[in-house]
């Protein structure tokens, strides 16, 4: 079996920073254990797998490691290919997924994914957190992710964090975010238990992330970086126990896969 392929960078206008994710075309549901060796053989952060239901889409992500329940970056790319590579007229494309229908519309030169939201609550700091960060937040809260709030950019680009302590809390990944200088929040994503020691941009995260600062800063539209090593921009919105992302898309590689 051939499968078309593609790479495309996440969250960013150059191929060369944002996310890569993977994303292949696949005319049938393929089994589980097949779609994780992909993954693994791919060896980025995240590989969407995009599978025809009429007019709709069923779409599922894989770590190098594990299936996750949402990802942002990768949903962005499979509708950077749908829309660009593949030329869909649609306005609005719909996909299933393990988090429900999610959707992802035309902005512009942008992409906007509608997703769910997901706010934070306030929680005790897990002693592997404080430690596995090499810090102290200012606070820590909690929802599927813990997130650290710091008190400034700068701090959230200091952190060198110890991947084995972040890698034993009961969580898919720890958040650290702080007031932007030049944006309204910044980020920076870790996830070792996931296969994932640091996402270079994540859209998930911002589930959390946008009615955190949204209820913070007063305001619904928000300007947001990750400031990993290679960096990403998204553009932010509160639509009440919804949340739009929205970024660009770069493809860097077509191709197709050989399975057998």
């Amino acid at each position: 079996m051939r499968v078309p392929y593609y790479r495309v960078s996440a969250f960013t206008a150059t191929p060369f920073g944002g996310n890569p994710a993977g994303v292949c075309l696949l005319p049938v549901a393929l089994p589980d254990h097949l779609l994780q060796s992909i993954a693994a053989e791919n060896n980025l952060s995240e590989t969407a797998f995009l599978v025809p239901e009429g007019s709709d889409y069923g779409l599922r992500w894989f770590t190098p490691s594990v299936e996750v329940d949402l990802c942002g970056h990768a949903t962005l790319a499979s509708a950077h290919v749908l829309f660009h590579e593949l030329g869909s007229a649609v306005q609005t494309l719909r996909f299933h997924t393990r988090s429900g229908c999610l959707t992802a519309s035309r902005n512009g030169p942008s992409i906007e994914l509608d997703f769910p939201s997901r706010p934070p609550q306030a929680c005790d700091a897990p002693p592997h957190l404080v430690a596995g960060l090499n810090a102290q937040p200012a606070e820590v809260l909690r929802s599927r992710d813990y997130v650290a709030v710091f008190r400034s950019e700068e701090e959230v680009q200091a952190l060198r964090p110890e991947m084995s302590l972040i890698a034993t809390l009961d969580c898919l990944g720890v958040i650290a975010t702080a007031p932007g200088r030049t944006c309204d929040f910044v980020s920076r994503f870790f996830a070792p238990q996931a296969g994932v020691p640091e996402d270079p941009v994540t859209g998930s995260a911002h589930c959390s992330l946008i009615p955190l600062w949204a209820n913070r800063l007063g305001k619904t539209t928000l300007s947001a970086r990750q400031v990993s090593a290679r960096g990403g921009e998204l553009s932010c919105r509160l639509n009440g126990d919804r949340v739009s992302i929205g970024g660009q898309c770069a493809t860097f590689q077509r191709g197709e896969l050989q399975l057998s």
